[in-house]
């Protein structure tokens, strides 16, 4: 088979490729959601939070969703929120790796559980691992994570397209 006959096969290959890859969603509290009575340092001990991935959170009228600094989820501050939502549906992007804070602007609510703290992995963190989440003010002890979280990681994917792709494109340019 000549160089030239690989080029059909070849392009279809390279067609094949998505062009984007998504992270995970995470439904937050899983089919609880955003609702008191959740224990949202456990819950979170069992994710895995990369770039690329989202937050889900669901919650009645009752509720919101404020993202806030570490100071203000330590003393669950809710006048200065970075973002707030009150959709009752939000959808949250993970795109930087690092600590998030999240808390219920409902008067009592984040001083009886109802905040969440999480730490953000590169899109390269492997899956099955886990980032150190943020410390909270809660005096338990979070269980340790586990292995995975039932959700796959297509980001190591992503990346064997991504260098398939070039391979592909490479040799396209070289043959014509």
């Amino acid at each position: 088979m000549t160089m030239a006959s690989l080029v059909p096969v070849l392009l279809v290959l390279l067609l094949a490729i998505p062009a984007k890859v998504h992270g995970a969603t995470l439904t937050v509290g899983d089919s609880s959601g955003w609702t008191q009575g959740t224990n949202y340092a456990t819950w979170a001990a069992s994710q895995t939070f990369n770039v690329g991935d989202s937050l889900v959170f669901t919650y009645t009228t009752l509720h919101s969703v404020d993202q806030v600094s570490k100071d203000d989820y330590d003393n669950c501050n809710t006048g200065n929120a970075i973002k707030s939502y009150t959709s009752g549906s939000t959808t949250i992007p993970l795109s930087t790796a690092g600590p998030m804070y999240f808390i219920c602007p409902t008067s009592g609510h984040c001083s009886s559980g109802m905040k969440l703290a999480i730490t953000v992995g590169s899109s390269s963190t492997s899956p099955g691992s886990s980032p150190s989440p943020p410390s909270t003010t809660t005096g338990t002890t979070s269980p340790p994570p586990p292995n995975g979280n039932g959700a796959t990681s297509v980001f190591g994917v992503g990346n064997v397209m991504l260098g398939l792709s070039s391979v592909v494109a490479t040799v396209i340019a070289l043959v014509c």
